[in-house]
């Protein structure tokens, strides 16, 4: 019944034939299949996902658009999309940002070519879960030689109040020589306490020449478990600056990779993360360098408070004939509380002579002496250890090219300091 009701979902929604045959491999291929390495990250009876392809019905958890900026923009509330913007300069350009189906009907030719072209469905079992079981999604898609100076903003809300499967496909394209700056928000929203679940995968591909600026904040919330996804594929000269917010409440394993497919492409992966309560949160950020002279620099800083868990696997690779590439990472995790766990493992895995790779880690707790300092300049432990840790993200936070998400990100950790 439950392959029936996938091939029932994709008659629903006049899916082309290409992508009903791929969901119907993807499910023949789950149960044979692995489930994603997360290096020293227990997740394995984590409930991903239920088995079944629904959608939402119309929330009452929708934010008011009375006073938008005029920019390209789409938000969703579960499967339903419920605001799309796109200027009329840009739309004459050719650009396209719509929910996944109607990108189907525009731009079917480009879909079928990139969809699922980062990550393939039989890569491990959350991949082809997802691409049996994704039930809603989106699609930018960038021409080539088009600047978009304006940030391009992509929110997709977790209804709290739906058990519904939050299973979200986003597929970015960006032509060559554009340029781009995006940012994507992933959030419950409501006052709701059902469980729920979530796939999502994030597709990103920067044909040659592409300089992608991506900044996203993911803050699902605390009956959520989440499954989180983003991919990057790169031509050659191409370049995706990412810097992620983790701030989830619930517990969570992503997988945050780029491919350097082209010579001289390269890929900065900037990642803070917030771990509180009894939540477990586990990270896998990797760079693959496969072109000459390409670069792969990662830069992962997290907190952990209470009893929580936080986990950051650092991965560069450079492949077999990748000629002067430079794979680069550095973990560090700051522990506030003495029953917090946490890890933080570099791994470099060096297949060619001619390049350059590094990497450093640490774990520790705050410095008492930064914490003495301080407290003897007049303020109370609390406000010192907030300034401490706002100082130990910071490095990571001004990166973000996006100043609303720099604001939100600083009070989301504010916030939570403020619980403890």
């Amino acid at each position: 019944m439950t392959k029936e009701n996938i091939k029932l979902f994709s008659e629903m929604h006049a899916e082309p034939s290409w992508l009903a045959d791929l969901r119907q491999k993807a499910f023949d291929k789950i149960e044979s299949l692995e489930l994603p390495v997360i290096e020293r990250v227990k997740f394995h009876r984590w409930n991903l996902g239920d088995g079944t392809i629904t959608e939402s019905e119309p929330s009452a958890n929708v934010p008011d658009f009375t006073a938008v900026d005029n920019h390209l923009k789409l938000v969703q509330v579960g499967t339903q999309t419920v605001f799309e913007q796109t200027p009329v300069e840009l739309a004459e350009q050719g650009v396209v940002f719509t929910d996944f189906h109607s990108a189907l009907e525009e731009i079917p030719e480009l879909i079928e070519e990139f969809f699922m072209s980062s990550v393939k469905y039989d890569d491990d079992k959350l991949a082809a879960y997802h691409t049996a079981y994704f039930n809603s999604g989106a699609v930018l898609y960038i021409p080539d030689n088009v600047e978009i100076t304006e940030p391009i903003e992509g929110v997709f809300y977790q209804d709290s109040d739906s058990d519904v499967p939050f299973n979200k496909h986003i597929l970015i394209i960006v032509g060559k020589n554009s340029k781009i700056s995006y940012l994507e928000r992933l959030e419950s929203r409501g006052e709701g306490s059902a469980k729920a679940t979530a796939n999502i995968t994030v597709e990103v591909i920067a044909r040659s020449g592409a300089q992608v600026k991506f900044a996203a904040i993911d803050r699902l919330g605390e009956n959520v478990t989440a499954y989180i996804s983003r991919r990057g594929k790169l031509g050659n000269d191409a370049s995706i600056d990412w810097a992620i917010g983790v701030m989830n409440e619930g517990n969570v394993v992503a997988d945050f990779d780029s491919d350097l497919i082209g010579n001289g492409s390269h890929a900065d992966l900037k990642v803070v993360a917030l771990s509180s309560g009894r939540q477990v949160q586990g990270i896998d950020t990797r760079v693959t360098n496969y072109g000459c002279n390409s670069i792969g620099n990662i830069l992962q800083h997290g907190v952990i408070l209470e009893k929580a868990t936080l986990t950051f696997n650092g991965i560069g690779h450079i492949i077999k004939g990748a000629k002067g590439a430079d794979a680069q990472q550095e973990s560090r995790v700051l522990m506030l509380s003495d029953q917090a766990r946490s890890d933080a493992n570099p791994i470099l895995l060096i297949d060619e002579n001619d390049v350059t790779a590094g990497h450093a880690a640490s774990i520790g707790q705050v410095d008492p002496e930064d914490m003495y300092y301080l407290m003897s300049r007049g303020l109370d432990k609390a406000t010192a250890e907030r300034l401490v840790v706002r100082g130990f993200l910071g490095s990571v936070i001004v990166e973000i090219p996006v100043k609303e998400v720099r604001d939100e990100m600083i009070a989301t950790i504010e916030e939570k300091l403020s619980k403890r």
